[in-house]
């Protein structure tokens, strides 16, 4: 499980959410190419991705392969509401801070005015776990998100309280690494950047 590439909404510090269809820039499709030529020879069965635009250009190189492709809304960005597509000025910032630091006490029904709560997000999410985990067939799969979001799915795979979603932290094309085991959810990778090391020739 990876996040997107870089978009110019991270470089400049603009509010992407659910409700900003961006696309990756020039750095982001170079994160997205060195991640393709370091697991190129792993056999997914499927991709999966969110419905939004960056996280189908971060693996379109397995996709253009041949490797199945389903995007599920239930894996987007959480939606920042009123603060979607606008820098962050300081009382931006001192709004998602007291938010976030709201989610950090456990209140995780909160949501920025207009937009979601992480448990909502949980709820869209567990729908697309189900049906990745109903086709028993697919052995290796590569899902590509988000970074909030992301955060909140490993929260639902891990059992842990959406109060601990900071725990997880991810840069763009990060992978996580996991393991179902029949019986529960196996993190062995967390936020891997050694694709990012790749030069021209390998």
């Amino acid at each position: 499980m990876i996040r997107h590439g870089q978009t110019d909404f991270n470089r400049k510090g603009i509010v992407q959410g659910r409700g900003v269809d961006s696309s990756l820039n020039e750095v982001g499709l170079k994160q997205a190419s060195n991640f393709y030529r370091y697991y190129r020879g792993v056999s997914f069965d499927k991709v999966y991705t969110s419905s939004l635009r960056r996280t189908k250009q971060t693996v379109a190189e397995f996709i253009n392969c041949g490797i199945d492709h389903e995007a599920l809304p239930g894996l987007d960005e959480i939606h920042w509401g009123s603060k979607e597509g606008k820098p962050f000025d300081l009382r931006d910032h001192q709004e998602y801070q007291e938010v976030t630091d709201q989610w950090s006490r456990g209140e995780t029904h909160v949501r920025i005015a207009g937009g979601e709560s992480p448990e909502q997000v949980q709820v869209r999410q567990q729908d697309s776990l189900n049906q990745i985990m109903s086709n028993s067939h697919e052995r290796t799969v590569l899902i590509c998100m988000h970074g909030r979001a992301l955060r909140i799915f490993m929260c639902l795979l891990l059992s842990y309280p959406l109060k601990h979603m900071n725990l997880f932290p991810h840069n763009n094309t990060g992978l996580y690494q996991i393991t179902y085991t029949g019986n529960f959810f196996r993190l062995d990778a967390i936020n891997c950047l050694k694709h990012l090391q790749l030069n021209e020739t390998e």
